[in-house]
């Protein structure tokens, strides 16, 4: 059998950090993710999907260090059963995700909302013998809504340095 879930959302919850007695860490976060299409009256119509996440380990502790309610993450694990009985004795159920890994998706911008995220991209002395890294390149972005809304697409120049190699100087 094969069970693998990847899922893309945002955290619904600070996360709950603590230890087992075995000393593992492990952090529990709600996440939620939605889907949005069109009804067949031509409206928007959301999804929403509501889970529990359950982290070990290091990526716990790093979770708890960097997220918050609201951060977007992006978790891969298996889908697990949790079964328990209640105080009343009724018997309760529900799917979690055991995650196997995670990778956070926030940028410097939503992160902070202080000012517009500028990836450090150094530039490159030309005509030395070895490329040395000088100061970082001041970036011309001009961001655009997509056509969903929401995320922004951002555009900049690369300088590459050119390298210039004689045949004389390749060992093979």
């Amino acid at each position: 059998m094969y069970n693998k879930v990847i899922m893309v959302g945002n955290l619904t919850r600070d996360v709950e950090l603590r230890y087992l007695p075995s000393g593992s860490a492990l952090a529990t976060l709600g996440l939620a993710s939605n889907r949005r299409y069109k009804k067949q009256d031509g409206t928007q119509g959301d999804e929403v999907c509501f889970i529990d996440v359950k982290l070990f380990g290091r990526a716990a502790e790093v979770a708890n260090q960097y997220l918050h309610k609201g951060s977007k993450i992006l978790i891969e694990g298996r889908l697990t059963l949790e079964s328990w009985v209640d105080q009343s004795g009724a018997k309760k159920s529900r799917h979690t995700i055991t995650a196997e890994s995670m990778q956070m998706l926030d940028t410097k911008t939503s992160a902070s909302q202080d000012d517009a995220y500028q990836p450090y991209e150094p530039s490159y002395t030309q005509g030395s013998p070895k490329a040395s890294p000088a100061q970082p390149v001041q970036n011309n972005y001009s961001p655009k809504e997509n056509a969903q809304g929401g995320m922004n697409a951002q555009k900049y120049e690369q300088n590459i340095p050119e390298i210039n190699i004689d045949e004389d100087e390749i060992p093979f």
